[in-house]
């Protein structure tokens, strides 16, 4: 496993996956700036470097068309590099090693642990193979269902290019499409905003990809084990929650202006679709600058919060919102102990959870504040991107295009953040703990 080999180097996981990510990135924008990558020549540099990063960290943010200013051969490394990224490197090099039959040593199970985001290392591998399974079977149903409609506006052999791109994009919830306009910032998909196949096609792929694999594999498992275990009980019930709720608002604040002109059907299916793609989809079937501001905001909600651990998406994960809900409810009615499902969570999760938070925080806001000064757009316009970089969902109301160079390094850095994570980055930059030899006296201070 060449990747892994940097295991050797005494690195720790999150350092290895950090710099996985940069190679990842690196190669990808090195064979996009080659002018056989595009149609008009060779792209600017940092056009490339942006690409690279928003594919690999499959974010879905573009500043050329992909369709129309990409050659095949640019398309099929963003492709190339949204599958690796959507997956993971480390997983990746799992698949090539388990084909060439190789032990996978204890140093490689923990960068697997690492990037599937696991408390142990017992029975990883077999995690591994069974989201490669799941992958290749969910991307490839996706790819047949997309074909077989695209068949109606295109001969077969771009119907299957098309239906493979957008079936590996969307599940992988990198967000880029062969349809759209990059520099009018309306996604290609509008036009396909009332039809049952796509719409519900779509959905499909960013509710699995985004729900993260362990959950797959224990809803696989579910009919054999009768039960579910506590982290795919909290993913399923908060998703479940945020997609039926966000639903309901964006139709309610939609239905006299951007929903009005669709039939029943179409209004209910564009509501779902809008409800389900922040959270790291990237994906629209309605022009998000027509929006309202309310209706943007919320999305910009939903982006934030993002999709599971161990996913394709980003944000700062639905558990992690979860389990401040949860905690902020136990609180108010003056419980000590934080329960879900009646488990009784360590104070160790919360620390991380409110910690992973701020730290989100921080950041987003640090460079919203930058994109004000860099770019001349209003403030819910430069947040609503920043907001879109790091929580991996690659909608834009159409500012992306128009950045500038500044720009494009903030918004390169914000997508790198999301997609590898704020802690994961914390934890491969940090000094090595040391052990402190005592302790402060307790104090208190006045909360409210």
């Amino acid at each position: 496993m060449a990747n892994l080999s940097l295991a050797h180097l005494r690195l720790t996981p999150p350092k290895i996956l950090s710099l996985g990510f940069i190679m990842l990135i690196a190669a990808g924008t090195l064979l996009l700036y080659l002018p056989a990558a595009s149609t008009g020549g060779r792209i600017s540099f940092i056009d490339a470097l942006f690409m690279a990063t928003s594919a690999t960290c499959v974010t879905g943010l573009a500043v050329i068309d992909t369709g129309t200013e990409l050659t095949v051969f640019g398309q099929v490394v963003l492709l190339v590099l949204f599958q690796f990224g959507g997956l993971g490197f480390v997983t990746m090099a799992t698949l090539i090693t388990l084909v060439l039959s190789k032990r996978i040593s204890l140093k490689e199970r923990l960068l697997l642990q690492e990037s599937m985001n696991q408390n142990s290392i017992q029975g990883i591998v077999k995690l591994i193979r069974r989201v490669l399974i799941y992958s290749l079977v969910i991307q490839l149903s996706g790819t047949l269902l997309l074909a077989a409609r695209f068949l109606i506006d295109m001969p077969v052999g771009k119907a299957l290019y098309y239906g493979l791109f957008h079936s590996v994009s969307i599940f992988n919830n990198a967000g880029f499409d062969l349809f759209g306009d990059v520099h009018g910032p309306f996604s290609g998909l509008t036009r396909y905003v009332e039809d049952p196949i796509v719409n519900i096609t779509s959905m499909l792929l960013i509710f699995l990809g985004g729900i993260g694999f362990i959950v797959l594999s224990d809803v696989v498992d579910f009919p054999k084990r009768k039960r579910l275990t506590l982290h795919s009980k909290v993913v399923l019930t908060f998703s479940a929650a945020l997609i039926v709720i966000g639903a309901a608002v964006f139709f309610w604040l939609e239905l006299n202006s951007t929903l009005k002109p669709l039939h029943a059907g179409g209004k209910i299916m564009a509501s779902f679709l809008q409800a389900i793609t922040p959270r790291s989809g990237g994906v629209t079937t309605i022009e998000i600058p027509l929006l309202r501001e309310s209706t943007q905001f919320l999305m910009i909600l939903l982006m934030f919060i993002g999709a599971a651990p161990g996913s394709t998406g980003g944000g700062i994960k639905i558990t992690t919102f979860a389990l401040l809900v949860v905690t902020v409810y136990a609180r108010i009615r003056g419980k000590e102990d934080i329960v879900m499902f009646r488990h009784r969570i360590s104070k160790d999760n919360v620390y991380r959870a409110i910690t992973m938070t701020l730290l989100s925080l921080i950041l987003v806001v640090t460079a919203t504040m930058l994109l004000s000064v860099t770019e001349s757009a209003n403030f819910l316009t430069v947040l609503f991107e920043a907001v879109s970089a790091f929580g991996t969902s690659g909608i834009t109301m159409g500012l992306t295009p128009e950045l500038t160079t500044a720009g494009k390094i903030l918004v390169i850095i914000l997508m790198f953040v999301g997609r590898t994570g704020p802690l994961t980055l914390a934890y491969a930059i940090k000094p090595q703990k040391n052990k402190e030899l005592y302790r402060y006296p307790e104090g208190n201070i006045t909360i409210g």
